[in-house]
């Protein structure tokens, strides 16, 4: 197989990796799956030595069994790539693996933002277990937050829900704060009988800390039901998803014309009816020409389009690596 001119396309996330290798036409010739990508708990370098197994599967599917892989341009979409020195780091190392002399780190969430997308122009919230927002023109320039939590100003994703129930939820029980649905829900998910017992269990580590979690949908389930506390917090989410899309918008000049706004991650992908109407509310009156869309396709795809973007391939090879992705 002719592996000249191809490209690698690499998204990769908290907990999973996809790699692509693709043709300049937009065919795959090769993908390989691995797991996911923890700069900040191993190390770049071993971060790297685990993204490269990966590559390595992917460059042999596609028929460079006993070559090393050679790429015209690399595209990595990497999670905890969230500040521009962390990229630094990271293109580095990945330059240094000799794959190729043209890569470009990108955090994941550009990979989502443009899997959406016709075209490199628009705006992309994502809210999984965090929350983050980036934005890019087709010129080269983005918008983009730290996205590192609360230092860096973030509220939201399902872990901060969940934190924020079960705030209101202890009050609640011990009269501290006002009166909830979420007092009997939260600790019911679990098998418990009051807050007391789920604050105990999470403390004495008889609940997984990243258990909490699953408590998202539930706070969702409640504000639905018409708790007000539990709606509030669904409300303040969306406020936190506009502010950030609409700051977007203005940083890169789209706020004042049509510009797609993306909405990805589990928990905006789940379309929970209070959190999503709320959204589209406050999105029309802060940048009324702005239109939603959601992302379902997967991130690799997007990562494939930013590295045929790089190649400046034609919309017929973009158009192929979107089918090859569809559905």
């Amino acid at each position: 197989m002719n592996l000249n001119g191809t490209l690698l396309a690499v998204d990769a996330g908290n907990s999973k990796t996809d790699v692509a290798v693709i043709a300049p036409d937009g065919t795959v010739l090769g993908s390989a799956r691995g797991g996911g990508f923890q700069p900040p708990v191993v190390g770049v370098g071993t971060a790297v030595d685990g993204l490269a197994e990966i590559v390595g599967r992917a460059w042999e599917a596609a028929g460079g069994a006993g070559l090393s892989p050679a790429f015209a341009h690399v595209t990595a979409c990497l999670a905890n790539a969230d500040l521009p020195v962390e990229e630094t780091a990271l293109q580095e190392e990945v330059l240094g693996r000799g794959w190729s002399r043209s890569v470009r780190v990108h955090n994941d969430t550009f990979a989502i933002l443009r899997a959406g997308l016709d075209e490199p122009r628009g705006v992309a919230v994502v809210c999984g277990a965090g929350i983050n927002c980036v934005g890019m023109t087709p010129d080269g320039r983005t918008a983009r937050f730290p996205a590192i939590g609360k230092i860096s100003g973030d509220w939201g994703g399902g872990g901060g829900l969940a934190d924020e129930a079960l705030w209101c939820a202890a009050r609640a029980e011990d009269g501290r704060g006002l009166p909830t649905a979420l007092v009997d829900a939260l600790p019911a998910h679990f098998g418990l009988g009051s807050m007391y017992a789920l604050i105990e269990a999470l403390h004495l580590g008889r609940i997984a800390v990243g258990r909490r979690h699953e408590l998202a949908p539930v706070l969702f389930a409640v504000a639905a039901g018409g708790d007000p506390i539990a709606l509030s917090l669904v409300h303040r989410l969306a406020e936190e998803v506009v502010v950030m899309a609409a700051v977007a918008l203005r940083r890169l000049g789209l706020h004042e014309e049509e510009a797609p706004v993306m909405l990805g991650g589990s928990v905006l992908a789940a379309r929970h009816p209070q959190l999503e109407d709320r959204i589209r509310e406050l999105l029309a009156e802060r940048a009324p020409k702005a239109t939603i869309g959601f992302v379902t396709a997967p991130p690799v795809l997007g990562a494939g389009l930013l590295a045929l973007d790089e190649a400046a391939a034609g919309p017929a090879a973009k158009a192929r690596l979107r089918e090859r992705y569809a559905g």
